[in-house]
């Protein structure tokens, strides 16, 4: 589910309704803890029109004035719940949700983990979780490669291992260290990467990077990992006829990022603890001159990339639903910050006009995928953001 405090406020394009209209979902806390009974007000060109919310905590606004700023308000148990302004499209409708008691849960939670993390740890178990990947780019004769692993503890409580995560990287691996976004408990040592335990309920996030060099057009790469991986995803930056292939890998696709750079993306089923991971590259560049024209950051490969990753992943099961709402998340607050650049004139009227017509286009579609993988857009699950 995604963050409640991620989506407060936010008016998501809705295709399927009629134009003009805005309906403004009421929750408590978190999607699906509907409030019903509540009015609801939407002030628009100066009017202000109110409603009351349904069972499944919507309110409907029609025929609202096209073009026009808006922003939809409640107030629930005395607190003022307010949107961000909005534009009522031309074509299409707005859902809008206001989040209540979003302070409240916030520090709740925050006593839950202290909690938790005060308690002494149990014996059990963690694996590498689906949404892990391997990516490499090409640094002159050197592969740069990237490790972006979720190291994930689905139980309630800290859990001990029995010591902690180690594995060493591949052969030939140089320059290794983490990357800004890891966990302080990840610690790496020349080709070494250890995670301190106990390991805290849900993601321990286990970024590093190093050098893979080499001096022939062919190189095998292997990794072991000593807990399960659940999906394996590797990543490699395409130069000319370059191949890759494993034994692991169940398909391997093509990918073209926004920066034009291609990719293949191998994916394959989960692996067990302690087997090896094994690539074959070849048709690699020597002394290549792509990396002259790669203007990419470490930071933006992986943000590029990894964007690319949840969206070509798209089906029916639940780590595909996953990565949707994820990347669905991202994209509203990539338009947030957009609005906010708008507001204070930062951006050019065209720029923010192209930029905003895309993402709402992705949103859409995101919105569509998860219709499908779920409850239809009228329904009231708690798949349903609003």
């Amino acid at each position: 589910m995604p963050d409640p405090s991620q989506i407060h406020g936010k008016a998501i394009p809705a295709a399927e309704l009629p134009a003009g209209t805005v309906t403004v979902r009421v929750v408590r806390e978190s999607i699906g803890n509907n409030i019903s009974g509540q009015q609801v007000s939407v002030t628009v060109a100066g009017t202000t029109k109110t409603a009351v919310t349904d069972g499944q905590g919507r309110a409907q606004f029609d025929n609202l004035p096209r073009g026009e700023q808006a922003k939809a308000a409640a107030t629930v148990d005395g607190e003022s719940l307010v949107s961000d302004p909005f534009t009522v499209p031309s074509a299409g409708g707005l859902r809008v949700i206001l989040v209540a008691g979003l302070a409240q849960a916030a520090e709740r939670k925050k006593a839950e983990e202290a909690k938790e993390l005060a308690a002494p740890p149990t014996k059990g178990v963690v694996v590498i979780g689906g949404n892990s990947r391997i990516l490499m780019q090409f640094q002159d004769d050197n592969l740069q490669v990237f490790y972006v692993l979720d190291v994930v503890n689905s139980a309630r409580a800290r859990v001990d291992i029995g010591g902690p995560l180690i594995f060493d990287l591949p052969r030939g691996a140089a320059g290794a260290s983490s990357l800004e976004g890891s966990s302080p408990s990840v610690k790496v040592s020349g080709s070494r990467v250890t995670v301190l335990g106990p390991f805290a309920p849900g993601t321990t996030a286990v970024q590093v990077t190093y050098q893979l060099r080499y001096g022939s057009p062919e190189i095998t790469f292997m990794q072991k990992f000593p807990v399960a991986v659940e999906a394996v995803t590797v990543g490699v930056q395409k130069v000319g006829n370059m191949r890759m292939t494993s034994p692991q890998f169940q398909r391997t696709n093509e990918l073209r990022t926004d920066e034009g750079m291609i990719f293949l993306v191998g994916n394959g089923p989960t692996l067990a603890a302690g087997s090896p991971l094994t690539v074959n590259l070849s048709g690699l560049p020597i002394h290549s001159r792509v990396p002259r024209y790669v203007a990419l950051g470490v930071a933006a490969g992986i943000v590029a990339f990894g964007v690319w990753l949840v969206v070509a992943a798209r089906g029916k099961d639940m780590r595909t639903r996953q990565a949707l709402q994820h990347r669905r998340d991202s994209l509203l607050g990539e338009l947030e910050q957009l609005e906010v650049k708008r507001r204070a004139g930062t951006i050019a009227a065209e720029r923010y006009s192209s930029r905003r017509q895309r993402l709402v286009s992705e949103l859409e579609a995101i919105y569509g995928e998860l219709d499908e993988t779920g409850a239809g857009p009228g329904g009231g699950g708690e798949g349903i953001a609003a």
